[in-house]
């Protein structure tokens, strides 16, 4: 079988490998040529084609090569399973359909590997966080160099995928090496996505390895900065604190009924009673 040049996958790097006629085929979304590849006997066990079919978006060559037998979590060699493919690439099609044969959400993490849930949040790539989120991936999963997927989501500004994450529950205040997602979301100078963490409870007094709190990476006088120093100076108001003891005491089963809700005093009082 022809062997071409080797070339660089995605986020999910796959290293070097001989790209063979199935791994084109693949990659191109080239299926009734898969098809026949298949029938004529190639192998679908190399780490690469259900990864380069994910990557690429093709769900119909990667159902092909489920259908022929390639293990859905085959990794590459530094640990991505093609469900980290098809989360990078947003192809929520190709993660539905590989969770359908099985594919774990949270499999193991190595030095060198982030999640599923991790690489659907690097791209902003929401409707594939919903995904992984219901079908129970972990929100607190740690990768040595990004953290949390919160800290990803943050930090790649993706406010969207932000308000998956924090409707579903991930911890707010979660830290690495003291830098907490707010960290991540003033240095972006994020508006909207500052506000959304301080409603969840984020703390704006949190202070980052360098001693240095969120709204020390701000602009003097940016709008993100103002936002910043206005919690600093000032407590929470009685609906985001009713809301914020809400989820605090119900968990994150209450998180979705009262996202939108006017939180009555009648459900304060029951709180303070408990």
């Amino acid at each position: 079988m022809e062997v071409t040049a080797a070339r660089s996958s995605f986020l999910c790097d796959i290293g070097f490998w001989a790209a063979t006629a199935l791994h084109e085929a693949a990659s191109h979304g080239r299926a009734l040529q898969l098809k026949q590849l298949i029938e004529s006997g190639a192998s679908v066990d190399n780490i690469t084609p259900l990864h380069e079919a994910c990557i690429q978006a093709h769900p119909n060559c990667a159902r092909l090569l489920l259908e022929a037998g390639a293990q859905v979590d085959v990794r590459t060699i530094h640990g991505s399973t093609p469900l980290c493919n098809a989360c990078a690439s947003g192809s929520l099609k190709c993660a539905q359909l590989l969770l359908q044969y099985g594919a774990k959400v949270n499999p193991s993490l190595t030095a060198l590997t982030a999640s599923p849930l991790h690489e659907a949040c690097i791209q902003g790539n929401s409707d594939c966080v919903k995904l992984l989120i219901a079908m129970g991936a972990c929100l607190e999963a740690y990768d040595l160099y990004y953290g949390t997927p919160l800290h990803v989501a943050c930090a790649n500004e993706h406010t969207d995928c932000v308000k998956e994450l924090l409707n579903a529950g991930a911890k707010v205040n979660a830290a690495r090496l003291h830098e907490t997602a707010l960290h991540h979301a003033a240095k972006n100078m994020q508006v909207e996505m500052v506000e959304t963490l301080v409603e969840f409870g984020a703390n704006v007094h949190a202070r980052d390895q360098h001693n240095k709190r969120p709204v020390d990476y701000t602009t003097p006088g940016s709008p993100s900065a103002t936002c910043l120093q206005f919690y600093e100076t000032n407590p929470m108001n009685l609906q985001q604190l009713s809301r914020l003891a809400v989820r605090t005491k119900l968990g994150t089963r209450a998180v979705k009924v009262i996202g939108q809700l006017e939180i009555p005093k009648l459900i304060i009082g029951y709180l303070c009673y408990q």
